[in-house]
């Protein structure tokens, strides 16, 4: 019997969590014996070697460049393209590919669609809230399945589709071979480590000025990544003279030697769907503060395992870096197991799960 055989598209390979997790179970599949394809609208980007020699990609002809419209036109693009090849199933990665989602869905090939973002945000007000809950129910009106990272997001796809289509998976944030934690480096001053893209609503600006609040030596501030807002942090740091004590040390390929050498980790989002960064940093054994940003907090609750501040709270955040790294380090094995089930082999098994009672 032939393998089964999975279509993935992307707009491109661009340093996103979507991406990531798209090309990474792309590859896992492959190697549970799955016929994978990546249909791309564009081969720009950086985690296209991600997806290993096994799973074939296909570019756009002429490509797709993000921008005004391009969605409209990845998805054009992307039903023609399964009008001339047979797949099993395909997989829409996240809400920025929901239009594609709109575009395949309705024939005979089952379309999975996952739920990467936020879907319920105070910050949109009722009426941009209402205006999001109909695009998504128009736009996901025919597919199969939909796939979101939490329960708490399941119920919400759920009501906002009004029926029961929803299926929670993990997110796969961590590789089968990833490491054991280490133990946590005693350090003076200890290293506090934030990561993501360098955008607003990744609170950036909010953790430094909470970094401010804290006594001068009480810990230094190591922010990982990238984006349009680096300039404008370090100015912010050197304005509240915590130059000696915050550095941006940009991209890395590999977040792990980072949190090796860190006490704490920090989320200071203004929202967030289900961090991969979370995961990774219990997965390491270390603790975290975060922002009540995303259902992922709940890994939180368990003893030593971190706190939770609201939004908008830089006092609060402080407060909550200052407590945890006057706790005595919690057991880094006991918050690697909490992540456990995020490793990628058994959540792709999962995947093609669904995939078969799809198709069934």
């Amino acid at each position: 019997m032939a393998a089964p055989s999975i279509l993935v598209v992307l707009h491109d390979f661009a340093l996103g969590g979507t991406e990531r997790v798209a090309v990474r179970l792309a590859e896992a599949w492959a190697k549970q014996g799955v016929a994978v394809t990546i249909f791309a609208g564009s081969d720009a980007g950086p985690l296209r070697a991600l997806a290993g020699e096994a799973v074939e990609i296909v570019v756009a002809e002429p490509s797709i460049p993000r921008g005004s419209g391009s969605r409209r036109r990845l998805a054009q693009a992307a039903r023609v393209f399964v009008e001339q090849r047979r797949f099993d199933g395909v997989f829409i990665p996240g809400n920025f590919h929901w239009p594609v989602a709109a575009a395949l869905a309705g024939s005979v090939i089952p379309v999975v669609a996952q739920v990467s973002a936020a879907l319920d945000k105070p910050q949109r007000g009722r009426l941009r809230q209402w205006a999001f809950e109909v695009r998504m129910r128009h736009l996901l009106r025919r597919v199969q399945a939909v796939v979101a990272l939490s329960d708490v997001a399941r119920d919400q796809a759920d009501r906002i589709l009004r029926r029961p289509l929803t299926t929670t998976i993990a997110l796969p944030a961590l590789s089968d071979d990833a490491a054991p934690p280490s133990p946590i480096p005693v350090t003076q001053p200890p290293v506090v480590l934030a990561a993501g893209r360098l955008v607003p609503e990744k609170g950036f600006a909010r953790l430094i000025d909470a970094f401010a609040k804290l006594p001068k030596g009480t810990a230094r501030l190591v922010i990982v990544g990238d984006g349009p807002e680096a300039d404008a942090l370090r100015r912010l740091s050197e304005t509240l003279r915590l130059a000696d004590r915050v550095e941006l040390v940009g991209y890395v390929a590999d977040i792990r030697p980072w949190l090796d050498a860190a006490r704490l980790f920090v989320l200071a989002s203004d929202f967030e769907g289900y961090p991969a960064v979370l995961v990774e940093a219990l997965a390491a054994g270390r603790p975290v503060v975060a922002t009540d940003c995303t259902p992922a907090t709940r890994l939180l609750d368990a003893p030593g395992a971190g706190m939770v501040v609201p939004l908008d709270d830089s006092d609060a955040l402080a407060d909550a870096i200052a407590a945890m790294l006057a706790q005595s380090s919690p057991d880094p094995e006991a918050l690697a197991a909490l992540v456990a089930h995020h490793r990628i082999g058994a959540v792709a098994a999962e995947y093609l799960d669904l995939f078969a009672r799809l198709r069934a």
